[in-house]
């Protein structure tokens, strides 16, 4: 079965939401408590726009298995999503951030957004600008935020990696 749920993680790589959603679905139809395919439907199902089904998803997990990194990797990119949903438009709060460079909470909420838009690099950048300016603006609240994004985007991820090392350069400095 890891075979299966591996084309399935790949076919969400490439993209191939539909794919992936059916593989995921076939696996869980024989094994419905295969932590990776729930975790793998989710992030199909997020991917497509929908939240509340990525949660009600979630949900099929048993309780055993609440501290799953897979599992809360995909808690974690679904309270981004939401967060983000609130925040208008990405060119506003550039503009806004643009206008005064020490509004910490605009460059907070750019940074968020810039995440849901998958702009990683850009999201973790406006974070480490307010680390860098004010490590304790909003009780760490930009550090905070660091993590989570990481949290969402998993351990291997080259923004995760160079993220991690970047905000440890800062704090350790």
């Amino acid at each position: 079965m890891a075979e299966v749920v591996a084309s399935g993680e790949a076919a969400l790589a490439e993209g191939d939401l539909v794919g992936a959603t059916e593989i995921f679905a076939a696996v869980l139809a024989e094994e419905p408590a295969n932590l990776k395919a729930i975790a793998g439907l989710a992030r199909a199902q997020l991917s497509a726009g929908n939240a509340e089904q990525a949660k009600a998803t979630l949900a099929l997990a048993p309780e055993s298995a609440a501290n799953d990194a897979g599992l809360a990797a995909v808690r974690a990119a679904i309270e981004l999503e939401e967060a983000a949903a609130g925040l208008g438009d990405v060119k506003e709060l550039e503009a806004k951030v643009a206008a005064n460079p020490l509004d910490h909470q605009a460059r907070f909420d750019l940074a968020v957004a810039l995440a849901a838009h998958d702009k990683r690099e850009e999201a973790v950048d406006e974070l480490l600008t307010i680390v860098r300016k004010d490590r304790n603006w909003n009780d760490d609240g930009a550090r905070k935020q660091l993590v989570q994004f990481f949290e969402a985007w998993g351990p291997t991820d080259e923004h995760t990696i160079a993220g991690r090392r970047r905000l440890s350069s800062i704090l350790f400095a």
